[in-house]
């Protein structure tokens, strides 16, 4: 009940933040998304070292704290967290340069936070902290959690006054002249026409058809279910999503298996890429949608599971601490990136009106990969092979040797390249519909959309 409750609660917090901030700044949605699943990322290196340093590994304390803080941070932000006149981009080039400056702050003060947070995690794995120094390492992540806070602080101290538009001409006003006689036989007819075609309307000889929405308009839920664009989005997304959360969950098991003892930085070091992953990978689209080649951000994805297929095939044949290494910080940044990609794709195609609808929806991948993926086929895999190298008359056995994840990460990579197809099919339906949105490197924010 507990793990139902608190799954639930943590879709609830997402959704709530990321449809809010979405709307917010429609003009910049890779980015926000980055930015937020980021620091989703950088949560459980958070609490890890609360849980460590601060809590001294109190399961007790831990849950008092979820219990009770959580709460409280919700009841002091949630009068932040509401929907705002977003920006629409006529504010000109000053106000588009020192909204870019803040969402930069923010990206620098996230990679700061998460480098400290995989530096204390390491430190506090090789040599025993005393009380005081885990109490001053866990205030300093305070207070870079807290850096954000800068941004609106700042433009509530130092507002700046809008300037007048200098050296204005008006344009002349133009008198048009309507003539004193107009044609009775004209306006007869249009009148006539008129009432015929409402007769008409009233008796149902003449039937309106509502229009469908386009590709980057607002759509219903059982308008997006039949497009085949939100199905070949979700499949690209859950193979990217689905591969590598099995990764994550047997990343101990894969350590184990090539020789690794402790695999605490293996954890660290994915937990590192997912975050970059997230982050960078809304920066990087957001850079190339809105360049003069208007690269479509399932591109990205497309990219990112070609590299996933090459890390799983070394994992494969080349199994051993360094390769395990080096593929777990690459599987974290492809992983991350799927987050980033997949959050503004669903926005600019289907609107920002039931966002929260498509995105839900969209995240059900990930679960279900990991059934799919990590339970049903690595989960199968790796205990008949363990099962196979348990000598008789012996308890369960741990598997060791690259022949207990081999078939899997084949399989995976198998995947990642139906995957790879998938993404770029996507992207070249979807490529006319970012030409007319990011045309000329700015973003035209749809009539629909401006009005949610």
């Amino acid at each position: 009940m507990a793990l139902a409750i608190g799954t639930n609660s943590n879709a609830w917090f997402v959704t709530a933040v990321l449809v809010t901030n979405m709307r917010n700044f429609p003009l910049r949605r890779g980015v926000v998304a980055g930015l937020l699943k980021g620091y989703v990322g950088l949560s459980a290196a958070l609490f890890t070292q609360i849980f460590s340093g601060v809590l001294h590994h109190s399961p007790t304390d831990l849950l008092l704290l979820l219990a009770v803080g959580l709460p409280l941070v919700c009841l002091a932000t949630m009068y932040y967290v509401r929907p705002c006149t977003p920006a629409t981009g006529a504010g000109g080039e000053e106000e588009d340069s020192m909204q870019d400056g803040h969402f930069a702050f923010a990206q620098l003060a996230s990679v700061v936070l998460g480098a400290y947070l995989v530096g204390t995690t390491v430190l506090g794995n090789v040599v025993r902290l005393p009380d005081a120094a885990s109490y001053a390492l866990f205030s300093v992540t305070v207070v870079l959690l807290l850096a954000p806070l800068a941004i609106p602080v700042k433009m509530t101290l130092f507002r700046k006054n809008k300037k007048p538009a200098a050296n204005v001409v008006e344009p002349p006003v133009v008198e048009v002249e309507e003539p004193l006689l107009i044609s009775a036989g004209d306006d007869e007819d249009h009148t006539d026409e008129k009432v015929h075609v409402l007769l008409a309307e009233g008796e149902g000889a003449v039937v309106k058809r509502k229009r469908r929405p386009r590709r980057g308009e607002d759509f219903e839920f059982t308008e997006a279910l039949v497009k085949a664009d939100f199905w070949l989005l979700w499949v690209g997304y859950f193979i990217g999503v689905g591969t590598g959360v099995t990764v994550l969950n047997n990343l101990a098991q894969i350590g184990a298996a090539a020789g690794i003892v402790d695999t605490t930085v293996l954890l660290s070091l994915f937990g590192l890429g997912n975050f970059l992953g997230r982050l960078g990978g809304g920066a990087i689209t957001e850079k190339f949608v809105r360049s003069m080649l208007v690269v479509p951000r399932p591109i990205w994805m497309a990219v990112t599971q070609v590299v996933l297929a090459a890390a799983y095939l070394c994992l494969a044949y080349a199994l051993g601490p360094g390769v395990v290494y080096t593929c777990a910080a690459v599987i974290g940044v492809c992983y991350g990136a799927q987050f980033a990609v997949m959050i503004p794709t669903t926005s600019e195609l289907f609107g920002l009106k039931n966002f929260g609808l498509f995105y839900n929806l969209m995240s059900m991948a990930n679960p279900l990969g990991a059934v799919i993926f990590s339970e049903e086929l690595a989960g199968r895999l790796y205990d008949d092979e363990a099962e196979r190298q348990r000598l008789p008359g012996h308890g369960p056995h741990a598997c060791v040797g690259p022949e207990c994840f081999r078939v899997t990460f084949v399989v995976l990579a198998g995947c990642c390249a139906l995957g790879t197809a998938v993404s770029l099919i996507l992207s070249a339906r979807i490529r006319p519909v970012y030409r007319a949105l990011y045309s000329g490197g700015s973003f035209r924010l749809p009539n629909s959309a401006q009005q949610h």
